[in-house]
């Protein structure tokens, strides 16, 4: 949990709340950006609330997200993640590039035209 509080702190984004706080191993962190909120919470908390979430590391979820300055944000970053893709522009009027988190996530981020 806490190298994911990490990973996404290098994208812009500061904890908001965390679980514990005590100093403690987290088991829950909120995390904003602007007017965006990200919640993680480690699978052993859930204990038996939710017993049909299963995962496997790197699982099938890719996160799209709009941003207002992309050049911006991928040149602050580039150096810092492992991105897949570079920036491009799309057929349907986006510029874009994508990058892996440190749980093997895919975030492709875009603006829009």
């Amino acid at each position: 949990m806490t190298g994911t509080v990490e990973f996404y702190k290098l994208l812009g984004f500061e904890a908001t709340i965390t679980v514990p706080e005590n100093g403690e191993e987290l088991v829950w962190a909120m995390m904003t950006s602007g007017n965006v909120t990200i919640m993680f919470q480690k699978m052993e908390s859930l204990g038996d609330d939710l017993p049909e979430i299963s995962r496997t590391a790197g699982g099938s979820l890719l996160l799209y997200i709009n941003v207002g300055d992309i050049r911006g944000l991928f040149d602050s970053i580039k150096d810092k993640v492992k991105v897949l893709k570079g920036l491009e522009s799309t057929f349907y009027g986006a510029t874009e590039f994508s990058i892996l988190d440190n749980n093997n996530y895919v975030l492709t981020f875009a603006q829009h035209a």
